[in-house]
């Protein structure tokens, strides 16, 4: 029952976000945003110059806000930052206002009633990254819109009226169940799988299995090192206390994407726990500095600027050909986490590295007695 009501309640803003980036979809998702609105926020200005649109001045009015609003909007979503959470309640709560005002001040509610098909598209954005609550708003704003154009349109054509409404409103309905659908589907799998939901990086479940599996397969002939750092925001708890979950949600998505940004396509990423990143990789150098160095700033130069200490441990591969790959894995992190605490106690937004260390695993068991 707990589940249910998170899941008629939840935002999945910030996971999706993230989803989207991790497979490279979130500047398409930008794109089509942008192009969809900018294409819908012309209309009000084609009817008004258009042969038969509104002319008296509050409707001209009207229109101009419209097309202001628009461009808000596509604004917001054009810049190369993917908008917060707050922004896009804001683009939604006004383009649904703007697509209601846009299909009333025609002068033909039967092309009112064709326009009202943008709010479509509008509620399936809503109801992929947003709240029931919000959805319902728009549903609602959506259906009064129908209501009084039904109402303009039947008293010369009660069955184009009729047919027109339910045409939309059932194609309405059926965007925001499809979608809400769509969405539980994904959120069911990423919350099952190996991906934390939230950055749409690796769990520590599935950190540990690419590792191992990197570990068990790769050939130790080429003399390659492994390279585990350890990732922890200095200042977390403080945007914590400052902004709240949602400042705290936000602070984890950008540092995700800017470790994704810094990385090597093959490395492996994961957050492990609210402050904390994992990041893995093979290396043909000893020393992963460089590195490691490009990921500190990373972090310092993302939006929200914030720091980390970061704990790094390089391994020669070759000599662990053989040994269990998750005991090997468990010492080397823990080597990490050392090190990272030690950054951490030094004053933070700082790097330790541990370069080629003794590791007790790979060390021959002690005879017992005789």
């Amino acid at each position: 029952m707990g589940v249910r009501s998170e899941y008629r309640t939840s935002d999945h803003y910030y996971w999706l976000t993230s989803f989207l980036a991790a497979r490279g979809l979130q500047r398409a998702t930008q794109r089509a945003v942008v192009t969809v609105v900018a294409l819908l926020a012309t209309m009000p200005l084609l009817v008004m110059v258009g042969t038969g649109g509104p002319r008296d001045t509050l409707h001209v009015v009207l229109a101009i806000l419209v097309t202001v609003g628009g461009a808000g909007i596509v604004f917001l979503w054009s810049r190369r930052r993917w908008p917060s959470r707050t922004q896009s309640v804001a683009c939604a709560i006004a383009a649904t206002v703007c697509i209601s005002v846009a299909c009333l001040i025609g002068p033909s509610p039967a092309a009112g009633l064709l326009g009202a098909t943008s709010f479509a598209i509008l509620i399936a954005l809503i109801a992929f990254f947003h709240t029931v609550r919000l959805l319902t708003f728009t549903l609602a704003v959506a259906l009064v819109t129908l209501v009084v154009l039904a109402v303009r349109v039947g008293s010369a054509d009660p069955a184009l009226a009729i047919s027109g409404t339910l045409t939309v409103a059932l194609m309405c309905g059926f965007v925001a169940f499809a979608c809400r659908t769509a969405i539980r589907v994904i959120d069911s799998d990423v919350l099952h799988g190996e991906v934390e939901p939230l950055t749409g990086l690796l769990d520590r479940r599935g950190f540990d299995d690419r590792i191992a599996t990197s570990l068990s397969a790769r050939s130790r002939e080429d003399d390659r090192y492994l390279v585990i750092a350890v990732v922890n925001l200095d200042s977390f708890s403080l945007v914590t206390g400052l902004r709240g979950a949602a400042g705290g949600e936000e602070a984890r998505v950008v540092v995700a994407q800017a470790l994704r940004e810094t990385v090597r396509r093959e490395a492996v990423l994961a957050h492990v726990s609210d402050a904390e990143f994992l990041v893995g990789d093979l290396f043909t150098d000893l020393d992963p500095t460089p590195l490691v160095e490009r990921i500190r700033g990373a972090i310092a130069t993302a939006p929200l600027r914030l720091t980390a200490s970061l704990g790094v441990v390089s391994t020669p591969l070759l000599p662990l050909a053989g040994y269990p790959e998750a005991d090997v894995l468990e010492e080397l992190l823990t080597i990490a986490t050392t090190a990272m605490f030690d950054a951490r106690r030094a004053g933070g937004n700082q790097i330790r590295c541990v370069l080629a260390p003794r590791l007790t695993v790979l060390e021959p068991p002690e005879n017992p007695s005789v």
